[in-house]
């Protein structure tokens, strides 16, 4: 994601409809089936755990989404915007070729 990506503003779960719905700030806003979201997770029981490992999932047109939880890893993200400031570099990628760089703590 760049900075040009929209960012998403408000998700609802439509719970009869089996619908999340997700606001952008570019004022756009898309409903995806419970069931769609089921079927392409990331998980390894979807995915297998390779390429060629992916698994056909039949049988999920009832699925629900019960509750929805903001989730991840804002403090690391804080820790690691402030490690990058204390160290004086960017999250931009450097021009410089890769060996020229100075060496991680």
């Amino acid at each position: 994601m760049d900075a040009s990506t929209p960012r998403p503003t408000e998700i609802k779960l439509r719970q009869k409809s089996r619908l999340l719905e997700i606001s952008f700030a570019d004022g756009k806003t898309f409903q995806l089936s419970c069931e769609l979201l089921r079927v392409y997770s990331p998980s390894a029981e979807v995915r297998g755990h390779g390429p060629g490992q992916e698994v056909l999932q039949a049988g999920k047109k009832n699925v629900e989404i019960t509750r929805i939880e903001p989730a991840g890893s804002y403090a690391m993200w804080q820790r690691y915007l402030k490690r990058l400031e204390e160290a004086g570099v960017s999250r931009e990628p450097s021009p410089v070729p890769f060996e020229q760089r100075p060496k991680s703590k």
